[in-house]
């Protein structure tokens, strides 16, 4: 396995610059995100590592080996892609086999690995198969033993997880997270989903417009945002200013802020770090604001409530049960402890 370093990375497109000076470490054996919306650089910068596409500047180094002008067939990476690529003429067992194919492996060896890949994804049994066969789930294990049989030293994944249902999504997470724990390899994956970039990685790297924004790891990147961008784009968040502005028009006195907070910081504060309360809270070292439940949606375990105070709209999401049993149009109270406030730094 090896470590991936990504050295003030620029790329071109015509006009288009798609990676703006990108910088970010993959360390040896563990699980990364790549994260951003539509056109912010990720899947660019997949391809850049994979050798897809060559760079205009900057250094990628795989381990000791600096790889931005050696081709993809010779950086020793496996690639899953987003619709898996099977062929559909083959087996399992010759779809996962055909990269060592392509290298020369003995038969015998080939029968070895292929059968140890299957195992790993718990499709011992599927060899015989074709894809057409298989589940989507099951397609999606194929396409990953396939990427893992030639023991690669990097493996790069491009929204793997994104053709399933939401319950095979959240089944297939748990699965790739054992396996990638399991082998070991170091492990760089796109993702439009904030959720699942949170889940699975041990860093998240944040892009808009081919500039990394702010990489770390994910419960630091949520709960420490150094922009404005990255706070909304990574969960959700209730602002009480930007920039110094106050959005609310709130009486000061009802909002306890951190220790240190200067006078022009965005705040913020996460839905699930509010909650609400029929009666006032009457603890004096909470932030709490009157407010009217406009809305309460129902999604099992959980509830997500829409508020309005003072003119201004704020998201709770809490469990149903601690949520009293209000009518929509009731006045409640919300509240929150002064060190869930986000203070996102000034410019930001």
């Amino acid at each position: 396995m090896a470590e991936v370093s990504v050295q003030n990375v620029t790329k071109h497109f015509g006009t288009l610059k798609a990676l703006n000076n990108v910088t970010m470490d993959f360390p040896d054996g563990g699980f990364f995100a790549l994260l951003g919306p539509s056109g912010s650089g990720k899947t660019t910068l997949l391809r850049a590592i994979a050798g897809f596409i060559f760079t205009d500047g900057g250094s990628i180094r795989i381990g000791d080996k600096s790889v931005e002008h050696i081709p993809v067939e010779k950086r020793d990476i496996g690639m899953m892609f987003q619709n898996y690529a099977l062929f559909p003429n083959m087996t399992v067992a010759d779809n996962v086999g055909f990269g060592l194919r392509v290298r020369k492996v003995g038969a015998d060896e080939e029968r070895r690995r292929v059968g140890e890949a299957l195992e790993l994804v718990q499709l011992g049994q599927h060899g015989d198969r074709k894809p057409h066969q298989l589940s989507g789930g099951q397609r999606q294990r194929v396409a990953l033993a396939r990427a893992m049989v030639t023991n690669p030293k990097v493996l790069l994944l491009d929204e793997p997880l994104s053709a399933l249902d939401k319950a095979l999504r959240v089944d297939m997470q748990i699965e790739l997270k054992r396996i990638q724990r399991e082998i070991g390899i170091t492990t760089i994956f796109v993702t439009h989903d904030q959720e699942e970039a949170l889940t699975l990685s041990d860093k998240i790297g944040i892009l808009k417009n081919g500039t990394m924004i702010q990489a770390g790891p994910p419960r630091e990147v949520y709960s420490n945002p150094a922009d404005v961008f990255t706070a909304e784009f990574l969960g959700e968040a209730n602002f009480l200013s930007k920039d110094g502005k106050g959005v609310l028009g709130l009486d000061a006195a009802s909002i306890k802020l951190p220790a240190g907070t200067g006078t022009n910081a965005t705040l913020a504060v996460r839905p699930e770090s509010m909650s609400i309360t029929v009666d006032e809270p009457q603890q004096d070292d909470m932030s709490k604001l009157p407010a009217t439940l406009e809305r309460r949606i129902f999604a099992g375990a959980m509830a997500t409530c829409i508020l309005n105070c003072d003119g201004q709209v704020f998201k709770v999401i809490a469990r149903d049960q601690d949520i009293p049993e209000l009518k929509e149009g009731g006045q409640v109270w919300l509240s929150w402890k002064p060190e869930k406030t986000i203070v996102v730094p000034s410019g930001g």
